[in-house]
């Protein structure tokens, strides 16, 4: 499932639009970089509430295509430049975690 294609499904709002739009292979969902970098596999999404531009710094690190930010948390234009930079999609929606967690495990375990 591509990363536009998950952009859709979830009604998320795409605030980074400059990637290439990848197959999404999986999804980590954690607030806290440190274990993202530990855990996090490569190609897939990140699922947090961290909106700066270390969580893309984290992204880049690990590898992960798209982020995707929650309980619409306001994104900074510092972490969209980086994002932009580093071609890394990110995805605003209103959910929580759990709930976009939820919705994403669904949508991948189908595709």
């Amino acid at each position: 499932m591509t990363i536009r294609e998950i952009a859709n499904a979830l009604g998320a709002e795409i605030i980074q639009d400059d990637f290439e739009d990848k197959d999404v292979t999986g999804a980590y969902t954690s607030d806290l970089l440190s274990d993202v970098m530990g855990y996090a596999k490569d190609g897939g999404a990140l699922i947090t509430i961290q909106a700066h531009k270390n969580t893309v710094a984290v992204a880049t690190l690990v590898d992960i295509s798209v982020l995707i930010i929650c309980n619409s948390r306001p994104i900074p234009e510092d972490m969209l430049a980086a994002a932009r930079d580093e071609g890394i999609a990110i995805l605003l929606t209103k959910e929580n975690q759990f709930t976009v967690s939820g919705k994403l495990y669904r949508l991948l375990a189908k595709a």
